[in-house]
């Protein structure tokens, strides 16, 4: 009778900035959606691009290009809105354009502590590697730690 051994595996959504891929444990995607109006907030950090109104719910929306530094694009028909639910808190991040969903085992993850002590690294939960591509897995619980009380 042969052993197998389990492979842990975790899912990630992955999404695009430019031409970069991007995961997201899929545990804490609510909802992926289409680009809806967003009512800017005074008083905000300029990467919280506002609020919309999801069947109801007021969630705040992050820009996520602008948390990052990149350069501001035009909204395209591919842009998204991912929903995400972190310590029961919806909010929605807006992203390029989501890819797919991918199976990652904790040996195709790379701990980014190895390449340096940077401290925008904290945002960087791992790099996954799939074939010939990385996959820049974010850490939900850092970069959301936004220093505004109202939020």
């Amino acid at each position: 009778m042969e052993e197998r051994i389990e492979v842990e595996s975790r899912q990630f959504v992955v999404f695009k900035l430019g031409k970069e891929d991007y995961g997201l444990d899929i545990k804490k995607v609510t909802t992926i959606e289409k680009m809806l109006a967003v009512t800017r907030v005074p008083n905000t950090p300029n990467y919280i691009k506002g609020v919309i109104n999801l069947r109801g719910d007021i969630v705040p929306v992050m820009d996520i290009r602008t948390k990052f530094g990149f350069d501001t694009v035009e909204e395209t028909e591919e842009t998204r809105i991912i929903i995400l639910k972190l310590n029961e808190i919806s909010f929605g991040i807006i992203v390029d354009e989501v890819d797919e969903v991918l199976n990652l085992t904790e040996e195709s993850i790379e701990n980014v502590a190895n390449f340096s002590n940077d401290l925008s690294l904290d945002y960087i939960l791992g790099v996954g590697k799939i074939e010939d591509r990385i996959v820049t897995l974010l850490n939900l619980e850092k970069f959301t730690d936004i220093e505004y009380d109202g939020m």
